[in-house]
């Protein structure tokens, strides 16, 4: 058999037989790739993505695209081919697989967690939307969840509202844990908190609750440290003047917070904020309107420009990362909080888009 013919079979045998080791091999990576785009101011499987009763809404034209990234699951192990490919691939981002499914969490973990910061993005949206309109929310601190076998555990329950610890008056979930963790584990913390049954029905009728009531709880000792605890997790419930849904399923996370207070703005306001134009975006919000960076924008923003959108409010802190590969056509617009997007919506409607604050400009 003459040298080079030898040669290029010992290279082929070489080469199919790395491929084959490459699909046996696992490695410890996850793959992340663009996922659905869902217009906040349309329909989405059959019904309105943002639902408004009890108030006046408007039509609204053009897009507010909120942004999705798909991942492979917990469970699935990835071969060395499909994470080079990966590494290779414009439309596909290899990660460690413990940068999605942190601690060995499992996808059924995974899927809770992201379904109860999709519903508290929901409810932010919503506050920071009608705050920016200036339309008055009510906002009560809460027994949010409480510790199975901890000290509250048959004496404070989930939905109490929480108007004082030791007679003084909480304004904020941190203030909760701040003046429990003033005493020493063994003692009495003297909760004052409205039922959650008095404020749910108070909230119906339109009257202020009744039913207070002062709640003793002994607090234990922290199992990591030597805080004083008692068990709970306090957090924020809102009372709206009307009614609004955001329908949605099959999504999770917080991420889609800064495009379903946008679309609550134009479907609450005359006009259309985009006039006319494809806008999509990403950002975590918060009950002030503040916007903040999220995983997976690389993906994002490929996702929407196959969908068509022109801009992409992406978060400030995103921005180093998403200007690194812009898709060809799409300009990235940064903001910080949500007056900062209805400014960016502004300058677009208006035609003013050199005036747009992009990611490149520093």
């Amino acid at each position: 058999m003459p040298r080079r013919t030898a040669t290029m079979l010992a290279s082929t045998l070489i080469l199919i037989a790395l491929l084959c080791a490459g699909v046996f091999i696992r490695v410890p990576y996850s793959e992340m790739s663009p996922g659905p785009t869902v217009n906040t101011l349309s329909d989405h499987n059959g019904e309105p993505v943002l639902q408004i009763s009890g108030r006046k809404s408007y039509p609204a034209s053009g897009h507010l695209n909120m942004t999705t990234v798909r991942v492979t699951s917990a469970e699935y192990n990835m071969n060395l081919v499909e994470a080079v490919y990966g590494w290779l691939a414009d439309d596909r981002l290899v990660v460690p697989h413990q940068a999605i499914y942190p601690d060995g969490q499992t996808e059924q973990q995974s899927n809770q967690e992201n379904a109860e910061e999709f519903s508290q993005s929901q409810e932010s949206a919503k506050v920071a939307a009608l705050r920016e309109l200036h339309i008055p929310v009510r906002s009560w601190v809460v027994v949010a969840s409480v510790l199975k076998g901890g000290a509250a555990q048959g004496r404070l329950h989930a939905g109490d509202v929480i108007k004082s610890v030791d007679g003084k008056a909480v304004k904020k979930p941190d203030d909760v844990a701040k003046l429990v963790t003033e005493h020493k584990p063994g003692q009495d913390v003297v909760f004052t908190v409205v039922p959650a049954k008095e404020q749910a029905a108070a909230e119906k009728s339109g009257k202020a609750p009744s039913g207070t009531r002062d709640v003793r709880v002994t607090t234990r000792k922290a199992p990591d440290d030597a805080r004083a605890i008692v068990g709970i997790q306090a957090g924020t419930d809102h009372t709206y003047p009307f009614s609004i849904d955001i329908k949605l399923a099959d999504v999770g996370g917080p991420s889609a917070g800064l495009m379903f207070s946008l679309g609550l703005v134009d479907k609450l306001t005359p006009g259309d904020l985009t006039g006319g134009s494809f806008v999509a975006g990403t950002g975590t919000i918060d009950d002030s309107g503040k916007v903040g960076r999220i995983g997976g924008i690389e993906m994002k923003t490929i996702g929407a420009r196959d969908k068509g959108a022109k801009y992409f409010l992406t978060p400030q802190g995103n921005c180093a990362t998403a200007e690194k590969n812009v898709p060809a056509g799409l300009t990235l617009v940064k903001v910080n909080t949500i007056h900062d997007a209805l400014a960016a919506l502004k300058d677009i409607r208006s035609g003013k888009t050199g005036a747009l604050p992009t990611c490149a400009k520093k």
